[in-house]
């Protein structure tokens, strides 16, 4: 007998948030969200009714759906619906390697860690056991779109390919792209541009074999940085990039030292920017991992060039890379998102990276005497959330499709539980919160209708633990439920 199917309809009905602009969240109350599992579009939207069940009915009524054949999902007290995260910028092949950063600098750490354990990956058995881990950690905090690099390894880039379609979170994946040895160990290096090209697309290829409409996964071309190719590879990458207008992913100005070494290997280009634009990376698809220490003059060009930013706070303050200026790179035009940044990251939770983007800004403001300069360098609770979620699909250019909550986006989405605490005797809710099962944020009846506090409680506080479900193009990708 064969089991039934899954409804191919769904209706989500509670209390939904999500970034409405930079500054602000929106709030749904008593709403519903119509979902047609079969696309993963929202379908219709009943925002604000008295009531769930009567925003229930009015979607019912309004789209000629029988209840028997839709699958209802209905927050709980403490519970809302928000978009799932954005990870724009995540090493996969250093998940084994999170939170061992050695008090090292960035090139000591790259050499002594990262190096060694890539070079692991040559085991195409050891990479399906370390992205395997990964996704799924990833997907249980949330994350339902990644920018992933690997390493070199051909075979190692697909098995992540493969379950990233197998256990569905949307992701960006970039083949590392490394040929030039004055900079890079030559285990860990293409034999020449034209074997670093030929790999390459071997593994686009066979991406777009998998995924030929970039539903689920997507092709990057993944320049690690300037120092770790040759001109010519680079040129051949940008001809590659003019053809496909695939991902960019790449590092800009991390560390001093780093943008020292770039001055010097590339005396002529003026700029660390510059070396990029000089040989047709600097893209409107091209995201810019860190971006620390550019000058006005780079920000101009990457202005200029509509080239994105992804933020890594944790990894920056991790590694003693310095603070980067999220507002100061939104005042002159420069769209930027969140990365977790694992392994120089400490963590794979965006939340995690959401809060260290609050407490970096806090630390720049720190440094500034005038209060009135000082608030236009913090980043508040709706901004770093706002990174998470539409800044991040602006940055990877799916802003179309995920990030919100609108009608004809993807339902990419979290359904958040926070513990609420109850008045007297031992609910099963309580019962959970002894195991550990409910996370560490607790909720008081005066809570309940202060929204802007809930959310900011779950930022500050919240983990893995409140991540109910997730939900990546309409279809259930992890439930704690």
């Amino acid at each position: 007998m064969n089991a039934p199917e899954s409804p191919q309809k769904s209706i989500m009905l509670g209390d939904f948030v999500h970034s409405r602009t930079k500054n602000k969240l929106e709030f749904m109350y008593n709403s519903g969200i119509a979902v047609n599992n079969e696309n993963g579009k929202i379908v219709d939207i009943e925002n604000s009714s008295t009531s769930m069940d009567i925003a229930k009915q009015k979607l019912l009524q309004r789209l000629h759906w029988s209840e028997d054949e839709v699958e209802i999902y209905k927050c709980e007290p403490g519970q809302f619906f928000f978009p799932g995260f954005i990870d724009t910028h995540v090493h996969a092949s250093q998940y084994p390697i999170v939170g061992l950063f050695d008090e090292r600098s960035l090139i000591s750490w790259l050499n002594g860690r990262v190096f060694p354990t890539e070079w692991r990956y040559e085991d195409a058995e050891v990479a399906r056991q370390v992205y395997r881990a990964c996704v799924k950690r990833t997907l249980s905090h949330g994350t339902t779109t990644a920018a992933y690099y690997t390493t070199i390894h051909v075979p190692a880039t697909k098995a992540l390919a493969d379950i990233c379609l197998e256990l569905r979170q949307r992701a960006f994946i970039g083949r590392m792209c490394m040929d030039n040895n004055n900079f890079c160990p030559p285990y860990l290096c293409d034999k020449s541009s034209q074997e670093l090209i030929n790999k390459t697309t071997e593994v686009i290829e066979y991406i777009n074999s998998k995924d030929p409409d970039h539903e689920i996964i997507s092709p990057a071309l993944a320049p690690r940085f300037a120092l770790a190719c040759t001109p010519s590879a680079m040129s051949e990458l940008s001809g590659m990039y003019k053809a496909q207008h695939l991902l960019v992913p790449t590092h800009l100005a991390e560390n001093r030292a780093e943008v020292k070494l770039v001055a010097e290997t590339f005396p002529e280009a003026g700029s660390y920017t510059k070396v990029y634009d000089n040989y047709g990376l600097l893209t409107p698809r091209t995201v810019l991992g860190h971006s620390v220490h550019i000058t006005e003059g780079e920000a101009s060009l990457i202005k200029k060039r509509q080239s994105k930013v992804a933020h890594c706070p944790c990894s920056n303050s991790a590694l003693a890379s310095g603070m980067a200026q999220v507002r100061w790179m939104w005042d002159r035009g420069i769209d930027v998102g969140l990365g977790t940044d694992m392994s120089g990251g400490y963590s794979p939770s965006m939340l995690e990276a959401a809060r260290q983007a609050v407490l970096v800004s806090r630390q720049l403001a720190a440094q500034l005497s005038d209060e009135a300069e000082r608030q236009k360098v913090n980043l508040s609770v709706p901004q770093v959330l706002y990174l998470a979620t539409r800044g991040g699909a602006k940055v990877v250019g799916l802003d179309e499709k995920i990030g919100g909550f609108e009608r004809d986006k993807d339902w990419d989405a979290q359904l958040i539980g926070l513990n609420v605490v109850a008045s007297s005797g031992k609910t099963e809710h309580e019962n959970a919160v002894e195991q550990g099962d409910t996370g560490n944020v607790d909720l008081f009846p005066w809570d309940m209708s202060k929204w802007d506090d809930m959310i900011a409680k779950w930022v500050y506080n919240g983990d893995d633990r409140n991540a109910k479900k997730v939900w990546v193009k309409g279809q259930l990708v992890h439930s704690r439920l």
